[in-house]
């Protein structure tokens, strides 16, 4: 089936045992698993077909930034068999095929309600049920309300001086056209260089006759080193699947090379410490960030690890200016999203690339023809804003989420998220967060994290229907225990000390808190496990 064929909505019935919220890779797995039990399901998904990220994120480069084997559902040996990866690194066209070949082959779609938004989702009390509204004006009655909305899937909207005034086509690249972009001979200004520009930057500049990026805060990225994908690795993988599938799951980020070397940078030689970086840095991905155990922890060693970035990007970048407007020098390394890049450096040294700090030469307006700077006006063709998205929560704040009392989870978050295990929020039964707030989440390959969340919530609801029980929610008081967990060891790393996503810095507003949990996918299932052995402690339960 094409990936971007509008499908016909499956229509909704008026009761279900559970409404998921979002076709993505948590939604369809979630479904997949509810069936399995028993229980009917649908779900309600705003695109026209399945993906979610993958289905919303089109922008020329995009592609996932973990090793393409690892960032799979590993729920199905056979199907983990009979699917290949073209890639190191799968670009977003074959991460899409693979979803709707997982939607086809597990006949997922006949129960998605396609071109469907949830408007609205209360609790009923007396009924114990989520009384949920859409914009088609259906009305479904639920026992488990599923968030499956993803932790980056509403763009953050740009605000800038003018920008109504532009005559000429604007683009976010979290809404890319499905259709593609030709940018071939025009002028393109691209403002913001988190992942999303990072990635797309390079593609632009293959087509545009003149690239402007405006930068206000350089991001670190390692290299790739994409291309074909070794069948050596891919052989190996596949003849080790068990084992490389519990040590992702117990590892700190959820793939192979996330475990950080025992060895301190610190008390490391400086050749044997810059040799470890340059193996790393040979190796390409995420592998950096987990060359030494003390580089989110301790000043000095990040010190280390980022004066290493710096020597690189000053190597390949040829301008000195440009290199050094590059380097990022107000953040420890890795405490802002590391980026994973395909050419992203080196595109800056050729002749029709340019790049504007907008630290030196803030941006006044957008004007009819282009953008001004204290330093100058640039004219344009197209704009391209590459500014993120609101993480983590921002699809469940579009959403009217209301719990006992008629409690709204916008109230309830309104000095920031609060959950207990990033899975449930206090007051609000029987309302699930798949990778939710307060979870590992965006620290994670995220498969890995939506997988276990997935997993422990069916063995939830297994529990439950043996038990005969209707209603499970967090106390308040495990809740602010779990919260402060969280927090407690984010203020062991240096994370908290970057003005980030992670704590909502880019979206005006919002509170500064920094949401995903830092211990560990290992530790952290590991802590789930116990809770449920435990008769999910820190939960009330009850019959209906």
């Amino acid at each position: 089936m094409a990936a971007d064929q509008d499908q016909a909505s499956s229509a909704l019935p008026h009761e279900v045992d559970a409404l998921i919220i979002g076709a993505g890779i948590s939604g369809m797995y979630m479904l997949h698993r509810l069936r399995a039990l028993g229980l009917t399901a649908k779900i309600c998904e705003a695109g026209a077909d399945v993906g979610g990220t993958w289905y919303w994120n089109r922008y020329p480069g995009a592609r996932v930034d973990i090793e393409s084997q690892e960032y799979s559902y590993s729920f199905s040996e056979e199907l983990e068999r009979d699917w290949k990866w073209s890639e190191r690194y799968a670009a977003q066209p074959e991460i899409l095929r693979y979803l709707n070949h997982v939607a086809d082959r597990f006949d997922l779609r006949r129960d998605i309600a396609f071109n469907t938004r949830i408007n609205c989702a209360h609790f009923d009390e007396a009924a114990s049920r989520w009384t949920i509204a859409t914009d088609t004006g259906e009305v479904v009655s639920a026992r488990y309300c599923i968030a499956a909305t993803g932790c980056l899937s509403v763009p953050n909207e740009p605000n800038f001086p003018g920008q109504a005034r532009f005559q000429g086509p604007t683009y976010h690249t979290g809404r890319w056209p499905h259709e593609g972009v030709d940018f071939t001979g025009k002028r393109v200004a691209v403002i913001g260089t988190g992942s999303s520009a990072i990635q797309s930057i390079p593609q632009i500049a293959r087509q545009a006759s003149q690239v402007y990026v405006f930068q206000r805060t350089p991001n670190y990225s390692v290299p790739a080193h994409n291309g074909p994908i070794d069948p050596a690795v891919e052989q190996t993988w596949l003849a080790n699947r068990e084992e490389n599938r519990q040590l992702q799951r117990m590892s700190t980020a959820g793939f192979l090379f996330s475990n950080p070397r025992a060895q301190l940078a610190t008390q490391t030689g400086d050749n044997e410490r810059r040799q470890v970086f340059e193996e790393r840095w040979a190796q390409g991905g995420f592998s950096v960030q987990a060359a030494f155990a003390d580089l989110s922890i301790d000043p000095a060693a990040n010190a280390m690890a980022a004066a290493f970035a710096a020597d690189k990007i000053r190597e390949i970048v040829k301008d000195p200016d440009v290199a050094e407007k590059l380097v990022p020098k107000d953040y420890p390394f890795g405490t802002k999203r590391l980026c994973v890049d395909t050419g992203y450096y080196e595109v800056f040294n050729k002749p029709h690339v340019h790049l504007i700090d907008l630290r030196q030469t803030p941006l006044q307006t957008i004007t009819e023809t282009g953008l001004e700077t204290t330093q100058g006006a640039f004219e344009v063709d197209a704009i391209v804003f590459a500014i993120g998205f609101d993480a983590m929560t921002g699809a469940l704040s579009k959403i009217d989420i209301r719990g006992r009392a008629g409690l709204s989870l916008s109230e309830a978050w309104a000095e920031g998220p609060k959950s207990y295990l990033g899975l449930m929020v206090s007051g609000f039964p029987n309302l699930f967060t798949i990778t939710g707030p307060g979870s590992p989440s965006v620290l994670s390959n995220m498969i890995v994290s939506i997988e276990q969340h997935v997993d422990w919530l069916s063995d939830l609801l297994t529990y439950m229907t043996a038990y005969q029980l209707a209603v499970i929610e967090p106390t308040a008081e495990s809740q602010s225990a779990w919260v402060d967990h969280v927090n407690e060891i984010a203020s062991q790393t240096l994370y908290p000390t970057a003005n980030s996503w992670y704590l909502g810095a880019n979206i005006p507003g919002k509170p500064r808190v920094f949401m995903p949990y830092i211990g560990g996918v290992g530790a952290y299932r590991q802590l789930c496990t116990a809770v449920a052995t435990n008769g999910y402690m820190g939960f009330k339960l009850r019959a209906a």
